[in-house]
């Protein structure tokens, strides 16, 4: 089993305040325009979590000859947003241990497209699977220091609101990994926790009383997918579904990508 890259080792001092460079005006106001500026980018430090498990999953399923046209469009057009967002956080903060981290990230990256490019087999899934880990974290610890640079309840809403975009693809990594011959008890303990915590989240969310109507109603669209699917996802063992899983995961990333920029809207 090749080892998994372990960011926490690598970085580990929590932010101070200082993520943003702003001209001296009131506390109350200084409060409003970080939390203008902080509110998009926990999004988009978000969406970076997703990508990162999704890129991971096309490839399992390209490998593994199951929706290729779908997932192979999906790969490329993920990259090419992934680095576009690195490059947007990278040019918002003066903080060098998020420029650090950045840069580790973007090495991780490269080490994935260049193995991504190679003939599939299970020890290079197990890398990119590996490396796709080594960016969650990365992502996380961005998501992470933002939401501390803020304090307030709706960065939080925020973050769980895009963590689910992850998770859905999480799911559909995993269990697509397990078709694909990882079969080890951590692929399927990885699936069933992202299982347990996306629907954690969504009681959240739904229980959020800042909640428009436009919000609730797509979060019930997705609880009525949810209440179907997620015992697909449970039976990752007996597995036969690997389409369904990734048309169904695919969608509710799409619907809780809406979903995140409603709130995104709600709180700037």
């Amino acid at each position: 089993m090749i080892m998994r890259r372990g960011i926490a080792a690598i970085v580990a001092v929590t932010l101070g305040i200082g993520i943003f460079s702003v001209t001296p005006v009131s506390a109350g106001k200084v409060n409003e325009i970080v939390k203008k500026d902080t509110i998009p980018l926990i999004d988009i430090a978000g969406k970076q979590r997703m990508l990162s498990q999704r890129i991971a999953k096309d490839y399992l399923y390209i490998g593994s000859d199951i929706a290729v046209d779908k997932a192979s469009k999906q790969l490329k057009a993920s990259m090419n947003e992934f680095v576009k967002n690195m490059e947007r956080i990278d040019s918002s903060t003066n903080d060098e241990e998020i420029k650090n981290l950045l840069s580790f990230v973007k090495m991780s990256l490269d080490e994935m497209k260049a193995n991504i490019s190679k003939p599939f087999n299970l020890d290079n899934a197990q890398l990119v699977m590996d490396l796709s880990e080594s960016i969650l974290e990365g992502s996380q610890y961005v998501v992470d220091s933002l939401k501390k640079k803020l304090k307030v309840k709706e960065s939080e809403v925020v973050a769980k609101a895009g963590k689910q975009r992850m998770l859905a693809q999480r799911i559909a990594k995993y269990y697509m990994a397990y078709q694909a011959g990882i079969k080890d008890s951590n692929t399927v303990a990885q699936m069933k926790r992202a299982v347990e915590e996306f629907a954690d989240n969504h009681k959240f969310l739904i229980s959020n009383k800042d909640n428009t109507s436009s919000i609730n109603q797509k979060l019930a669209e997705v609880d009525k997918l949810w209440k179907i699917v997620y015992k697909f996802y449970l039976n990752i063992e007996k597995g036969g579904l690997p389409f369904i899983v990734f048309t169904s995961t695919d969608e509710i990333t799409g619907r809780m990508d809406e979903i995140t920029k409603l709130y995104v809207k709600l709180y700037k």
